[in-house]
């Protein structure tokens, strides 16, 4: 049998292994020049399709969400071939119109960590990729679909902000956050600027588990992880209908970002 064609990754949650179809046919342990990724990388197949799962956050969620080795996770899977990216992320709402449960396709974001290592540039050859539009159109084109057809239509054109956590905003910056953006999250930030240093399609399928603390309620971790449970099974049937989609070639930008990005 000859092997699959195309290779995508996927990176979330441990706990979004068990949702993806097929066996696992291989555990990749991987080395990089950047460190060791958050945990080996499992295969599987989908027809002509090699999928990589690598959970962000490392088997059992024991990597917060600053020290994610983000260099190495996208590094290890541009190395085994990967085209594009699926990343799932759950996020807090700063919209009364984005309640929990609903899923929202970020088009923009906008970066408030500190400290990360946010390129694979930092001296010798030097690449100022363009940002201006961060997130795969012809991905995020098929994910917004797949949604309607799955019964789970994702809002657009919305704004992910990203914090550096792992602690929640404080009700002052909630309320600052929310004439900036939709979303707030705190993993999308170096994984989508990194994904294209390395020419690869990435998009976020984010789910919003609570509002943020501009609501009078305060977030709680265990709410989250209630709201996440509920929406497995929709988040799987998305997960179902979308993968089998990204075999073809790819007829966007994003493998041609770093052409002109060299000074």
């Amino acid at each position: 049998m000859s092997p699959p064609a195309r290779t995508i990754g996927v990176i979330g949650g441990s706990g979004i292994s068990r949702l993806l179809a097929g066996d696992v046919v291989a555990t990749h342990p991987v080395a990089t020049p950047w460190g060791p990724p958050s945990g080996p990388i499992e295969e599987r197949h989908l027809g002509d399709l090699r999928v990589l799962f690598l959970p962000r956050h490392g088997p059992g969620h024991t990597i917060p969400p600053h020290r994610v080795n983000y260099r190495a996770n996208i590094d290890a899977l541009a190395a085994m071939g990967a085209e594009r990216i699926v990343a799932l992320n759950s996020v807090g709402s700063l919209q009364p119109e984005l309640p929990p449960g609903q899923f929202v396709l970020p088009e923009q974001f906008v970066d408030f960590t500190r400290g990360r290592p946010t390129t694979f540039y930092d001296g010798g050859r030097v690449y100022h990729v363009s940002m201006a539009d961060p997130f795969c159109p012809e991905l995020t084109r098929l994910a917004a679909a797949t949604g309607e057809e799955a019964g789970s239509p994702f809002a657009q054109g919305k704004t992910y902000v990203c914090v550096e956590g792992p602690r929640f905003s404080t009700r002052a910056e909630s309320r600052f956050f929310r004439s900036l953006a939709d979303i707030i999250g705190m993993t999308v930030v170096p994984e989508v600027t990194l994904a294209r240093e390395r020419a690869l399609c990435y998009v976020c399928l984010a789910m919003v588990t609570d509002f943020d603390v501009w609501q009078p309620r305060a977030v709680e971790a265990e709410d989250i992880g209630r709201v996440m449970g509920q929406n497995a099974e929709r988040i799987q049937r998305v997960l179902e209908k979308l993968l089998p989609k990204l075999g073809g070639p790819r007829t966007c930008p994003c493998a041609r970002a770093l052409d002109t990005a060299a000074i």
